[in-house]
């Protein structure tokens, strides 16, 4: 099969024939259909981790051609991510044309949606789904095996209930933010408690995330330099809004996001300090982190970090991808479907991520398909 390589040497990655992996006890064989790019795939490629020879990549959706899991039957649609030369290991990534997964790090893909579709969703939507109910204790619009109570920083009105909140989503177009609006949305739904929800983003997303199925309360633009007091002013006498996800991560934004806080206000990042090259000291509160790669329930070193495997991380993964499987319950991202399929991921869809950081995206090229990223997500479709 062919599989994109990493070339640690190079700080590149090449299409290479290498053999069809052979699944074991309770995993699948997935013929890969279509691939999303994140970030962090172009990241840990121009600065590799991983060794010479490894398949990179992580979010896929493809077709189940050989199971070894009671619960999934050969020809079902699924989806789901890998770690693909993100961390010191020898796992191999998704981008190429089979691969295997176990069982329960995948979701059955609806039929309301298309494979290209579905490739951007897993990745991005547990990051989001770990912010905002792991990490952060918002109530689930799912159970899991370990039961948390309400919201924390909320307050009890006597009767049960649980009071309004607030919470704010910095770097709302971005593919987490994305999928954060939508999960607070469905916790607000399954919980029945009020929720305001404020996002900055640029103008131009305004209409977009104003509209179903993100539907904010209220936006700033991020290019303000005032936004923050703005955001604390939408909160009326609290002066600060109950939860904070920032989904940037970087530098001075980490800073300007805390300071949106109410007094025992909570706050997650989406990069560790070392890789969001922020000041933790001069932040509100001591935000909380957590990699992604907890799902796989096994340890994991990258950043300088050693990730502890956890077995609740993974069955709060297998809990929210059971959800997802169990209808549509998450607009997937809007896609932009890429020319070409794995050959161009590095030319094309690599140099529009740049390598990792948002600053870091200042390629201009005119092809069509070449212009600058925003509220879409990069997608190649993997013939075989």
């Amino acid at each position: 099969m062919r599989a994109l390589l990493l070339n640690a040497e190079n700080k590149s990655a090449t299409v290479h024939i290498i053999p069809r992996p052979l699944p074991s006890d309770g995993e699948l064989l997935i013929r890969v259909e279509a691939v999303a790019l994140n970030p962090v795939d172009s990241l840990y490629v121009s600065n590799p981790l991983g060794e010479t020879g490894r398949t990179v990549g992580s979010d896929f959706s493809g077709t189940v051609i050989e199971s070894n899991s009671p619960g999934h039957q050969v020809g079902q649609r699924v989806a789901g991510f890998l770690q693909g030369a993100c961390s010191i290991n020898n796992r191999p990534g998704a981008f190429a044309e089979y691969l295997v997964c176990p069982a329960d790090q995948l979701w059955r893909v609806p039929d309301s949606m298309t494979l290209e579709e579905a490739s951007t969703v897993s990745l991005c939507a547990l990051t989001a789904a770990q912010g905002l109910f792991y990490r952060l204790g918002m109530r689930a619009p799912f159970s899991w095996p370990v039961t948390r109570g309400g919201p924390p920083g909320t307050e009890s009105r006597g009767d049960g209930a649980v009071a309004p909140f607030s919470v704010f989503i910095y770097g709302a177009s971005t593919s987490v933010g994305m999928y954060a609006a939508q999960l607070v949305r469905r916790s607000a739904e399954a919980s029945g408690v009020a929720v305001k929800l404020i996002g900055a983003a640029s103008q131009a997303r305004f209409p977009l995330l104003q509209a179903e199925p993100y539907a904010y309360d209220a936006l700033v633009d991020y290019r303000d330099s005032n936004w923050p007091g703005q955001v604390r002013t939408l909160t009326g006498a609290a002066n600060g809004v109950d939860f904070v996800y920032d989904c940037i991560s970087e530098g001075a934004t980490v800073k300007m996001a805390s300071s949106t806080l109410r007094e025992g206000g909570k706050m997650a990042i989406v990069r560790s300090r070392e890789g969001g090259a922020f000041d933790p000291d001069s932040l509100k509160v001591d935000p909380v982190y957590g990699a992604v790669w907890e799902a796989f329930g096994v340890e994991i070193q990258y950043q300088n970090l050693i990730v502890p495997a956890s077995h609740q991380a993974r069955a709060f993964a297998g809990a929210f991808y059971t959800w997802l499987s169990s209808g549509p319950k998450l607009t997937p991202n809007p896609v932009r479907l890429m020319p070409g399929g794995l050959e161009r991921i590095v030319p094309d869809g690599f140099a529009l991520l740049g390598s990792g950081s948002m600053q870091d995206r200042a390629q201009h090229r005119e092809e069509p398909h070449m212009k600058p990223v925003s509220a879409e997500k990069l997608v190649y479709s993997i013939a075989t």
